[in-house]
């Protein structure tokens, strides 16, 4: 499926530690090519091979709540529906379903809660005493076509309103004109003003035509330091899906050997049941391993996903499925 050429072996991989910034390769970007057909054989296989039933469906819905990036990203966004959001952050699973299965205790929360940037303060504000992360989609999001020192500015604006975690989209023109450095560049850039905040990178893969293009992109924004690579602004015609997953993936599997280090992945739009939720957490196991199941490497951008996560768990403790009004989300 990839043609990667070989580089020259590390005999000093660092051990964890943050993705750092790191040369920019145009040979090893330039190397990759992926065939479309082998990648959606691969992923149209997952969902037939993999089904768990009962508890272990509960167990594996229980971590993916405990990886939603909880999103509001609307026009009309209020600090009032920001607020609830960040309430239904603290509390996402309603707490006789939690003890019902002999969790109670556990304090379920989301990974993050995830907003524009003039709702960054309120959203901390909401969420101060817990350990959830604002992040805030800076840089222009979601188009990323203002000028440069202006999305550099707003990323630092972000970070300075109390945002733990920045999700910026890249211009999707240099990947489409296949000026990997300027990619490249560009990221190095947000990551420096991102301090010691996390970088998200949107590569914006439904918009980049091939998937090719969507694994260059990939390995230039990891290159440049990001954190987290992910699929979609959810703004797209064309947001998440198992094959961009699957690419992605691999490139994040690929720097892995290639120096040591590990990069989160997120799926952003389009994700709405459990049964999606669930296809990326069993991609991420069989492609990547058990570390990219938990919240620090694994991140599900979603709005609508919770509500069906919650009835799926009151249908696993009472036999019933609820309405979903009963799960309100703002």
């Amino acid at each position: 499926m990839f043609k990667i050429q070989p580089v020259p072996s590390n005999d000093h991989v660092p051990e964890g530690g943050r993705n750092p910034i790191a040369a920019f390769n145009a040979d090893l970007i330039d190397s990759i090519c992926v065939n479309r057909s082998a990648a959606e054989r691969r992923v149209a296989t997952l969902p037939g091979r993999r089904t768990v039933k009962k508890q272990w469906q509960a167990a594996w819905l229980v971590k993916a709540v405990q990886c939603i990036d909880l999103t509001t990203l609307s026009g009309d966004d209020t600090p009032g529906r920001v607020r609830r959001i960040c309430a239904k952050a603290r509390q996402p699973v309603r707490q006789d379903l939690l003890d019902a299965m002999g969790i109670g205790e556990l304090g379920v929360t989301t990974g993050a809660v995830c907003v524009y940037h003039a709702m960054v303060e309120t959203a901390v504000v909401a969420l101060r005493g817990t350990d959830i992360p604002v992040a805030a989609v800076s840089a222009g999001f979601p188009a990323g076509l203002s000028p440069l020192p202006l999305r550099i500015k707003e990323v630092e604006a972000s970070v300075e309103a109390g945002a733990r975690e920045i999700d910026i989209v890249l211009d999707r023109a240099n990947v489409l004109t296949g000026n990997y450095r300027a990619v490249y560049d560009e990221v190095k850039a947000f990551r420096q003003a991102c301090g010691a905040a996390h970088l998200k990178t949107i590569v914006g893969a439904g918009d980049l035509g091939t998937l090719t293009n969507v694994a260059r992109a990939s390995l230039a924004c990891m290159m440049a330091g990001a954190d987290f690579i992910k699929t979609s602004t959810g703004k797209e015609s064309v947001n998440a899906t198992l094959p961009f997953a699957l690419v992605m993936a691999r490139m994040i599997r690929t720097w892995r050997e290639l120096t040591g280090y590990k990069v989160g992945f997120k799926p952003a739009g389009g994700i709405s049941t459990a049964k999606d939720a669930m296809n990326y957490q069993f991609l991420m196991k069989e492609e990547l391993g058990n570390d990219w199941l938990e919240p620090n490497l694994f991140r599900l951008g979603a709005s609508s996903l919770l509500t069906d996560i919650e009835r799926q768990l009151e249908h696993f403790t009472s036999g019933r499925y609820s309405s979903a009004h009963r799960h309100p989300m703002g």
